[in-house]
Parts: C-alpha cells; sequence; structure tokens
C-alpha cells in the first residue's frame, strides 16, 4: 500500500466516523421524540479503497406502527364514549345520593305522605311543591346537560374534521419533498420523521392503513374503507350548528352528515366510512348515545306527567288540563314528546314563585277556594298515583309495570350498565394501546446500544487518525532525506 493510498484509506474512515457520531448523536437526542426513527449509517468498501458512505436508514416497523394508530383509535373512541356515559350518569346520580333523580322522585313521594299525614299543615304542602319543582328542576337540567353534550360532539366534529384535513394536506406535501429528496440523493429521514408524527395525529381521529407507494409516497385509506389520500387528498365536507336542540337529528336533516368528495358518507358506529376513532365517538355521541338518553329521559318525563294529569286521580281537572308536572305550563301532547323532559315545569297554581298556592295540592288544581283542611283523599290519591305500577307509553324500559321510583331506577340502571361496558372497554383498549406504545418505544433508540456505538466510533477515528499522523511522520522523513 503506497502512503498515498494509505492517507486516502484513512480521510475516508474519518468522513464515515464523524457521519456516524453525528447520527448517534441524532438518535441520542431525539430518544424520546414521537415518530422519530433511529438512524444508522450504511458503510461499504469502495472500489478503489477504503470506506463509501451509502446513506441513512431509518429503522421503523411498518405493521407496528399501523397497529399502534389503530389501538390509539380504539381507545381515543372508548375514552369519548365512556365520558359521556359517565357525565350523564353522574349528573342523574346514584341512588343513594341526595340529589339524584331517584332520591328526588323518593323526597316527592315522602312529602306527600307526609302532607297527607296533616293535610291543614301549609309547610307540609309547602315542602311538597319545592319537592315537586326540585324533581322537575332536576330532569330538565339533565336534559339541557344532554343536549351540550351533543353540541360540544358537534363542535369537535367540526374542529376534527379541519385537523384531519390540514394533516392530510400536509402528508401529501411531505410526499412530494421525499420524493423530490430522493431524487436528489438526499436523505429522506427527517421528512419521513414529520410525515410519521402526522400519520400518528390522523390515526387517534380516524383509524388508518398506509400504503408504501413508489418514490417513497405512502397512501392512507380508513378502515372503514374511505380513500383519504393515494396522490390527492379526500374533500371532506361538514356543516357545524351552534347549538344542539332536542329536536335535532341527522336522520332529521336538521344536522349536519359527512361528505367525502361530495358523496355522503355513514357516520353511524357500526357502518362509519370515518369510524372506529375520536371522529367516530363525537359522531356517535351526537346523533346516537344522546338522543337515546333524550329518548329514555323523556319517557321518564312523560310517564311523569301523565300520572297527575288524568281526572281521575284529581276531579277538578278537565280532559286537556295540566296536572302537577306540566309542558311549560300547559298539558302534555303524546305527540310532542320530543324534548318533553326539557320542557318539564310544574303547574302555576302551586306554585308560589308563579302566584300559584299550595292547598290546591290537597283540594284540587282547579279549586277556585280553599276546602276542607282535613280532607287527605287528594294528597292520598296523587301519592297514590306516584306508586301506581304503569307500563310506559314510551321509551326502552321493556314490557314490564313500573312505579315512578321504580321506573327512575330501571333508566339509571340501564345508563351503569352501559357506563360499565363502555369502562371495560376503554380498559381493554387502554391496555392494548399501552403495550403496543412500549413496543414501537423498544424498537426506538436504545440510548446504551447507541453509547457503545459512540465508543467504537471514537476508537475507529483515533485509529484513522494515527494513520495519518503515521503518513505524515514517513513524508516528513522521506522529505529530510
Amino acid at each position: 500500500m503506497t502512503i498515498s493510498s494509505a492517507l486516502s484509506n484513512a480521510m475516508t474512515g474519518l468522513r464515515a466516523a464523524g457521519r456516524n457520531s453525528e447520527t448517534i448523536s441524532a438518535n441520542i437526542a431525539n430518544a424520546m421524540t414521537p415518530g422519530y426513527g433511529v438512524r444508522s449509517v450504511d458503510l461499504s468498501s469502495s472500489l478503489i479503497g477504503g470506506v463509501k458512505i451509502d446513506g441513512i436508514t431509518r429503522l421503523v416497523s411498518p405493521a407496528l406502527l399501523v397497529d399502534r394508530g389503530l389501538a390509539e383509535a380504539a381507545f381515543n373512541n372508548a375514552s369519548d364514549r365512556t365520558k359521556f356515559l359517565t357525565n350523564h350518569e353522574d349528573f342523574l346520580g346514584i341512588p343513594d345520593d341526595p340529589n339524584s333523580l331517584s332520591a328526588r322522585i323518593a323526597q316527592f313521594e315522602s312529602s306527600l305522605v307526609t302532607a297527607t299525614s296533616r293535610p291543614d299543615a301549609p309547610e307540609r304542602l309547602d315542602a311538597t311543591v319545592n319537592a315537586a319543582r326540585d324533581l322537575a328542576t332536576l330532569i330538565s337540567s339533565a336534559s339541557r346537560n344532554i343536549q351540550e353534550a351533543r353540541s360540544e360532539a358537534d363542535r369537535n366534529i367540526d374542529f376534527q374534521i379541519n385537523q384531519l384535513s390540514t394533516a392530510l394536506t400536509s402528508v401529501q406535501e411531505l410526499n412530494r419533498q421525499i420524493t423530490k429528496t430522493m431524487a436528489l440523493g438526499g436523505d429522506t429521514s427527517a421528512l419521513q420523521d414529520n410525515r410519521q408524527a402526522l400519520v400518528d395525529e390522523i390515526s387517534g381521529i380516524v383509524p388508518v392503513r398506509q400504503i408504501s407507494r413508489e418514490n417513497g409516497q405512502i397512501a392512507l385509506y380508513s378502515t372503514g374503507g374511505a380513500i383519504l389520500l393515494d396522490g390527492g387528498v379526500a374533500e371532506i365536507e361538514f356543516t357545524a350548528v351552534n347549538q344542539v336542540t332536542p329536536y335535532m337529528s341527522l336522520a332529521g336533516g336538521q344536522l349536519s352528515g359527512l361528505t367525502i368528495n361530495g358523496y355522503p358518507a355513514q357516520t353511524s358506529s357500526d357502518r362509519g366510512a370515518l369510524g372506529g376513532g375520536s371522529l367516530g365517538a363525537q359522531f356517535e355521541i351526537r346523533d346516537e348515545l344522546g338522543v337515546e338518553a333524550q329518548t329514555q329521559l323523556d319517557a321518564l318525563a312523560r310517564d311523569l306527567v301523565e300520572r297527575f294529569q288524568d281526572p281521575a286521580v284529581d276531579p277538578t281537572l278537565a280532559v286537556g288540563d295540566p296536572g302537577i308536572f306540566t309542558d311549560t305550563g300547559i298539558a302534555f301532547d303524546p305527540l310532542n314528546e320530543v324534548g318533553i323532559s326539557e320542557r318539564l315545569t310544574i303547574n302555576a297554581a302551586i306554585d308560589d314563585r308563579q302566584g300559584g298556592e299550595s292547598w290546591r295540592l290537597r283540594d284540587g288544581l282547579n279549586a277556585v277556594a280553599p276546602g276542607d283542611v282535613g280532607d287527605s283523599r287528594q294528597l292520598q290519591a296523587l301519592s297514590e298515583a306516584l306508586l301506581t305500577q304503569r307500563i310506559p307509553a314510551s321509551g326502552d324500559f321493556g314490557t314490564g309495570a313500573f312505579s315512578m321510583i321504580n321506573l327512575a331506577s330501571t333508566l339509571t340502571s340501564q345508563l351503569g350498565a352501559d357506563r360499565a361496558q363502555a369502562e371495560q372497554t376503554q380498559t381493554f383498549t387502554s391496555t392494548q394501546f399501552n403495550e403496543l406504545t412500549q413496543l414501537v418505544l423498544a424498537e426506538g433508540v436504545d440510548t446504551d446500544q447507541e453509547l457503545q456505538k459512540l465508543l467504537l466510533v471514537e476508537q475507529t477515528y483515533a485509529a484513522n487518525a494515527r494513520m495519518i499522523e503515521a503518513a505524515d511522520e514517513m513524508m516528513q522523513t522521506i522529505l529530510r532525506l
């Protein structure tokens, strides 16, 4: 080997060591950076001697990354569903909560019994009116809480659609940059990192499958079959509303669905083109879970109103007159059941806040003057109406007959079962997501291994530097001859 060739080999070794140390430093610095792929320098022997740098390899497992994305989408979906059900259950409360639905009904029932034992006591009649008002207030507030959750879901859909469209456009642009950089022989690792971070962001919103295309590009398809990105970006459109009300539904046309490239897309939980992630959960809350919760609450409110609207319970009422509980002051119309829970109020005739008097509970809502203060028959009839076993005229409570307290318990039990099932699903998806995340991290940067590589690079650098020093000494010796 000539001195010049030895010097040339040493110089290529130094360049390779420098590139290796730079890559290792980048790996260590980005050990916790989301979407970062471990880099390694590809080296080979040069035909003219020395070491040749062939490029940088980004070490990732595409299948594992896709599985983690799908798991994240499932976890986000389950978490959002659980949050809605838990919030609704907390608002209605559990039976031993003094402010729960069951407790308010029990308090109203107890106050009627207390008033029946002393129908001449105004304070007991007032307490019964207050208990009725508290019950109506809780039911109407629960209905408004459902609609606020549906409104928030509608706003979240709009936000996530914008976020999804922006991320897809960015992935498309990175596809172009990666192809251009590859054509110029440059390193695309950083661009691929940025693209993977965007794909991870998309996966949390919509579960996607990633398909490799030529020239380093990728295509994205939702697991529901929608083409999100394959050369061009899908145009996803949605129109938000300011406030969702009980009367508004997707089926009725008052709420917006999704269109993909101008074509309507299914948004139901079982057939949604973009379902399975956080976006699908928001549609489910707005169009399924929220509607179901409203329907059940309306059915309970209807049953409560009809128990006291019957002239057989209060002989002073005529057909079409409102009872103790009203639809914003008027009698309940079965054709206008939707939203009755939100419109639920107590009759102005007994409400002192509306100019009424509580003695009408004892003597009849349409009584023009107080009757016998010792007559408890009307109060007894009201108490019996609350305890009467009735088959609900609407809602999904089965075919059984219920007292008012039992109907409320059935509603909260159904809600509790749904919430428990949702929590179980959330726990499973959380475990799956965490496990896959750990696997991705395990295939990521191993700082101990990178530091060992750095020690070898230092030794290689020192050896090549010594070679250059030796070549210099020989040249100096020759020149002195």
